[in-house]
């Protein structure tokens, strides 16, 4: 503006061209501040009208108001708005046919014709895209100002106008029911084909937040490898994307009358890892038995939620859980509680004794800041900085590997501050190690293995990048549906180049150099395998660092006290207990240099036990003896409804009566009535104590009682 009433072309230009390319950087970065625009009402399209308004003002002042540039350029203007509204129609209108009701992987759908998407150049940011158009209009009138060849500014004008034009007729053709999705009936219904024909019978449903996919993904191994034939359900579309290689099938089912309405009949077992509001969707099927597995196995206050009464069942990893539900007194019945141990923890690597590497690498796992200001949810705000200086400052040498809660900073921008500067700090001493002549001989002999290293990285990710491109580029939720189906020898190879990824990159840098973790890659317990011990808090995090063996400190951020913290804190007991001051850290990094100092040894081998059950059986089998048990469970229930709803059949002679008096008040015990009635079936409490025996039976068989 200040350009226009001077009025001073280049200088306009050059304010133009930096609202340009900061509107794409703010885009580019995804950057909060251009929803805080749109806000205060200086949304994208304003932005843009408002430049295009003061180069109608430099013209005025340049005294051009009366030539035909002049006019030109409002008319090219309020044409270039025009076509705004139906570009925004299009793309809006592709967008809503070409989303189906559901979004699946590894689910067969040739039911139904599910057409290529448009090119992601056309939907991918749109309107961005269309508004940068008055590009060569903006340029070619100030060029046309600046030399008074007007020629050249009709050109910059007739060219933005056909662009515009030619963006609309490239949208055009996928308005067409042919390039369009299924109509949603009929999508729905090649979903309950194919639940018909897979019977599934055990789910994972799974529903949260886009920071929150760790809390399934975590479980899909597990569900891979349990007994059945298992189905997730997920509730967000955004979430879909975020899920990791799984062989397993996913129908992610956004609207909850969609939900309801799926054939989930087989289903005997329901599992959930996370306690949602959406999770009422499904705990209101009866014909299958509920299941809170949780994501995770702490002495959080998550981890006794009453909200857990509502489940048939609560699944611990060990006694301690029970014991936890026993102390907190939340209304969840012993007899519900089963310890199956933790699956997932397989791949934790059982410590040697001594540290992998010449210098001990110490993780620095914090936990995020919790949805209140509690001190004790995280020791990073008050303790984080204390534990990575002294670390730092140790008499003898060690590495840190500092990996931060995904949720860090979510809710406290202290926090996220605090995150910002631990990895500063870590960068600095990084680079300070570096220079020294200890590290720059390691690093000198180590600088081929590491190029070698750093090459099998590109190597396997661009083949990683392959695996998973099995579409085209560019492709929406409804052709992912369509092309995403299980390959055994695509997800074996994958499992293989993970593995060897994993490996490659510790060796693609020295084992004396510090480094923040972030991403899904490493894994957490690939840096506890590459740890010999580990800080964090109270979180499922030392549970499951529990499983190596290996020292661990905890910070009491709270200031309880030692022995208050490890009363109310079971998954303390064995650990070196910090202060905020972090002072006590020698104690952790002697037990690592000599395992006669490691006096807390056995306490932590104890500890393991209570925490997350015998060795043997193994977790898996621990897990599935649960699902066989509980399905036994589920299979009597049905049974003792259809015998009931048979008697009252048989007691009324007027069938089509009783029939219609039933539906009536529950639909869905008609439909049991119909599919599972079994004249020659026991009666209810028989068929439930039957099952209990069952369960009793199963549960106790082995070297170790699961109860």
């Amino acid at each position: 503006m200040l350009a226009a009433l001077i009025p001073h072309i280049w200088f306009f230009a050059a304010a133009a061209a930096v609202t340009y390319v900061a509107d794409w950087y703010l885009h580019q970065r995804g950057s909060y501040l251009v929803n805080r625009l749109g806000k205060v009402r200086a949304g994208l399209s304003i932005r843009f009208l408002l430049r295009q308004l003061m180069l109608i003002l430099l013209l005025a002042r340049l005294d051009l108001a009366e030539q035909p540039l002049f006019y030109s350029a409002v008319a090219c203007f309020l044409l270039f708005y025009g076509l705004q509204a139906p570009h925004g129609a299009l793309t809006t209108l592709i967008r809503l046919r070409r989303t189906m009701p559901v979004v699946t992987r590894n689910v067969d759908l040739h039911a139904v014709r599910i057409p290529d998407a448009p090119p992601g150049a056309l939907l991918r940011r749109s309107a961005e895209k269309m508004l940068h158009l008055d590009i060569p209009a903006v340029a070619g009138i100030l060029i046309a100002a600046e030399t008074g060849d007007d020629v050249i500014g009709y050109a910059g004008i007739g060219l933005t106008l056909l662009l515009a034009v030619l963006y609309l007729l490239a949208l055009v053709p996928y308005v067409r029911r042919g390039r369009l999705a299924p109509p949603v009936p009929a999508v729905l219904k090649a979903v309950d084909n194919w639940l018909r024909d897979y019977q599934p019978t055990v789910v994972l449903y799974f529903s949260g937040s886009n920071e929150s996919a760790y809390q399934g993904n975590m479980w899909l191994e597990t569900m891979a490898r349990v007994e059945g034939r298992p189905l997730i359900i997920m509730r967000e579309r955004g979430l879909v994307p975020q899920l990791s290689e799984t062989s397993v099938p996913v129908i992610c089912v956004p609207a909850g009358t969609h939900l309801m309405n799926l054939d989930l009949s087989t289903v005997r077992v329901c599992l959930y890892p996370a306690n949602v509001g959406k999770n009422i969707h499904i705990l209101r099927v009866p014909t299958m038995k509920h299941v809170f597995i949780g994501h995770g196995d702490s002495d959080k206050l998550a981890s006794v939620n009453p909200y857990s009464k509502v489940y048939d069942e609560v699944w611990t990893a060990g006694r301690a859980g029970r014991d936890r539900y026993a102390l907190a007194d939340v209304g969840v019945l012993d007899q519900d509680i089963v310890e199956v141990g933790r699956p997932q923890l397989e791949p934790i690597k059982t410590w040697t004794g001594a540290a992998k590497n010449p210098i001990p690498t110490v993780l620095y796992a914090p936990t995020w800041e919790g949805w209140d200001d509690n001190p004790g949810n995280t020791s990073l705000l008050l303790a984080g900085e204390n534990i990575v200086r002294r670390l730092l400052k140790a008499a003898d040498p060690v590495r840190i590997v500092y990996k931060p809660h995904p949720f860090t900073g979510i809710r406290s921008a202290k926090a996220k501050a605090v995150n910002a500067r631990i990895r500063a700090m870590l960068e600095k001493a990084a680079a300070e190690r570096a220079a020294e002549p200890r590290w720059v001989k390691e690093a000198s002999s180590a600088a081929a293995g590491q190029s070698a290293a750093k090459a099998e990285l590109a190597r396997i990710e661009a083949r990683l990048d392959q695996l998973a491109a099995t579409g085209r580029a560019g492709g929406d939720d409804a052709e992912e549906s369509r092309i995403s189906l299980a390959d055994p020898a695509r997800e074996a190879e994958t499992v293989r180049l993970r593995a060897e990824w994993n490996d490659a990159y510790w060796r693609s840098f020295g084992w004396w150099e510090h480094r923040t973790v972030t991403g899904a890659q490493p894994k957490l317990y690939d840096c506890f395998n590459e740890s010999d011990a580990m800080v964090s808090d109270i979180s499922s995090v030392v549970s499951d660092f529990i499983a190596s063996g290996k020292p661990y400190a905890v910070t009491d951020s709270a200031g309880l006290g030692a022995e208050e913290f490890k009363r109310q804190n079971t998954a303390v007991r064995a650990a070196v207990i910090l202060s905020n001051t972090a002072e006590e850290i020698d104690a952790l990094l002697a037990a690592v240099a000599d395992p006669g100092a490691d006096t807390l040894a056995d306490a932590r081998r104890e500890l393991k036990t209570y925490l997350l059950g015998p060795d043997e059986p193994t977790s898996m089998e621990q897990f599935n003896a649960a699902v066989r048990a509980l399905t036994a469970k589920a299979e009597a229930r049905n049974r003792g409804v259809a015998q009931r709803l048979g008697d009252l059949a048989v007691a009324v002679p007027d069938q089509e009566a009783v029939t219609s008096g039933v539906g009536a008040g529950d639909p869905l015990a008609v439909a049991e009535a119909d599919a599972t009635a079994d004249p020659d079936a026991p009666a209810a409490p028989e068929a439930e104590a039957e099952a209990a025996a069952e369960a009793e039976t199963t549960l106790t068989d082995g070297p170790s009682s699961v109860r």
